[in-house]
């Protein structure tokens, strides 16, 4: 037994085992979920795609989201955060593997779905495992936690330096080889997660109290509108960078800035992160994130790309992570596990109704400047909604 097999001995190295378990969103979120939005093009071209059932394979990735939040409390009182953060971020390995097996869209929504399902399973885990290492440094606790959701950006980075100059050198049709290449990247990605001493955190699911909606609930209708805000530019800006003119350069300078602006979050945001108890912090960067989203609407110059590009990137990523924040400073620890995955359940629902719709209206008028208006309005108000929360007495 190591020190950190312990639940009662603090971690030697809380950045370097949150980096290390920062892989797990790097895989489900940064290349499970958003490798899609580098890939879509071309897999619409092929498979002869409207813009509602591209749409559908985010939402039912998004579906998969939402199911495996809601069961990951119980899994965790069953197995651990450690073994759940690793079965979720396998089964995403696998899933992309599956998505370059076939054309059929009955296959790849199955792969999108258990996509979904395990990213869910790892972030939630995760994302509680995280909360626990940082709290054995209180006074960075907010930098720390933040490591954690810079992990999505290393797998969007990543992916945006391969897969538009894969697809280009291989030519049309080649989308299937850009799944193969994400999901070799993402076994490699796994490896150090698989074999990190993680600490298993047993005590967070005893005696923990029921997590209730009703003081939170502006705060959770809060995040549903950022989850249905965020995924229609993710899910559509690369093709709407593809449609102005842009070629693999200028899809991947795009797509790494936003991965890149990640690296930078734990230093712009942990200051706001931490000035607030309540729901101030997410109404602040959540607003940023809206003003990202409406910026191509005004042009499509590289300079007006790029500055959307990193305002959105930036402020994407400490969404998320201020509503851990919002619950490490409102719950006790025996309740964060379900704090967060009724957050992410939140966030999920969200995220499953946006591309649909987003996807349905794109189709109706014919023009994705319509999706990027509807997507930076749901940001926005998600953003208002946060504002009247208030601040709990902890548990």
């Amino acid at each position: 037994m190591t020190l950190l097999d312990r639940p009662d001995a603090p971690p030697a190295h809380p950045a370097r085992l949150i980096l290390i378990l920062s892989l797990a969103p790097t895989v489900g979120l940064g290349i499970g979920r958003f490798a899609y939005s580098l890939l879509l093009p071309d897999m619409r071209d092929s498979l002869q795609w409207s813009y509602s059932a591209a749409g559908f394979m985010n939402t039912v990735n998004a579906a998969g989201y939402l199911a495996g939040a809601l069961a990951t409390s119980q899994l965790v009182r069953r197995y651990g955060l450690a073994a759940i953060v690793r079965a979720g971020t396998l089964a995403c390995v696998a899933s992309l593997a599956l998505c370059a097996l076939s054309g059929s869209f009955v296959a790849l929504s199955a792969a999108r779905l258990i996509a979904g399902i395990g990213a869910a399973l790892a972030f939630v885990a995760g994302g509680a495992l995280a909360t626990t290492i940082a709290q054995s440094q209180p006074a960075r606790s907010a930098f720390l936690l933040s490591l954690f959701y810079a992990g999505p950006g290393i797998g969007i980075l990543s992916s945006g330096l391969i897969t538009p100059f894969l697809l280009e050198a291989a030519g049309p049709g080649s989308w299937w080889i850009g799944w193969l290449v994400m999901a070799v990247l993402s076994a490699a990605m796994t490896l150090p997660l698989l074999l990190a001493p993680l600490a298993s955190a047993a005590n967070l699911g005893g005696g923990a109290a029921r997590f209730t909606i009703r003081p939170v609930w502006i705060y959770l209708a809060g995040y549903f509108m950022f989850g249905a805000g965020y995924i229609a530019y993710m899910t559509f800006m690369i093709a709407y960078v593809r449609d102005a003119g842009g070629g693999a350069a200028a899809q991947s300078a795009f797509w790494c800035l936003i991965g890149a602006s990640a690296f930078v979050t734990p230093w712009v945001w942990r200051r706001i992160m931490a000035m607030d108890r309540g729901g101030m912090s997410t109404t602040i960067i959540l607003g940023v994130n809206a003003v990202g989203a409406v910026l191509p609407l005004f042009g499509l110059s590289p300079l007006m790309l790029a500055i959307s590009a990193l305002v959105f990137g930036v402020s994407f990523f400490a969404v998320v992570a201020s509503t851990t924040a919002f619950v490490r400073f409102n719950y006790s620890q025996a309740q964060w596990p379900g704090a967060i995955a009724a957050m992410t359940i939140a966030f999920g629902i969200g995220q499953t109704l946006g591309p649909l719709l987003v996807g349905a209206i794109t189709d109706a008028i014919g023009s994705l400047s319509s999706a990027l208006a509807v997507s930076a309005a749901t940001l926005a108000l998600g953003a208002v909604l946060s504002a009247f929360q208030r601040p709990l007495r902890r548990a």
